[in-house]
């Protein structure tokens, strides 16, 4: 397995991910962090343009997941409420998560992409694991640690600067 820290992709937000790009990428799984791509730690109600891009991505042609190291309900209850798939207690960079999701859909690491927020986690194990990783920005940094965190993850972002697709 193949160990980079360094996104294939980078987008500003999830929303920002469309089907020009998944087409471009050979995408027919798009796995979905959760916490701080798709809403913040500290709520589980996404944005209206968050709520009409998960709509959209439904819709797409392309299935969706959510694939989270959460161990809390919310995710479970979230992903409910907007029909999406997910599978929680991920571990990732580790393959356990995403290679279940793999198997669940039948879908080759090839034709599969992971958007997170995070380098050592979402990025590492999509690369880890053959999938393409699109790094996005977080929603909100709310705390020190994710601050430092972020800090910390400069170096990769920078180094993968030229995968930005534009605003």
């Amino acid at each position: 397995m193949p160990f980079s820290l360094l996104p294939k992709v980078i987008a500003p937000a999830l929303t920002d991910v469309d089907g020009a790009l998944l087409r471009r990428l050979g995408v027919e799984l798009l796995m979905l962090d959760f916490d701080n791509t798709i809403v913040p730690y500290t709520t589980s109600v996404p944005t209206q343009e968050m709520a009409q891009w998960l709509d959209w991505a439904k819709c797409s042609g392309v299935q969706v997941c959510v694939v989270s190291n959460s161990r809390k309900e919310r995710v479970k209850v979230f992903c409910r409420h907007y029909g999406i798939d997910c599978i929680t207690h991920a571990r990732k960079p580790f393959s356990q998560g995403i290679r279940q999701c793999l198997e669940r859909y039948g879908i080759q690491a090839r034709q599969a992409a992971l958007v997170g927020d995070q380098i050592y986690t979402d990025v590492l194990g999509a690369n880890r694991m053959g999938v393409t990783s699109i790094l996005v920005s977080a929603i909100h940094n709310h705390n020190f640690w994710l601050k430092a965190r972020h800090v910390l993850e400069l170096p990769f972002i920078f180094a993968a600067r030229n995968r930005r697709i534009p605003k």
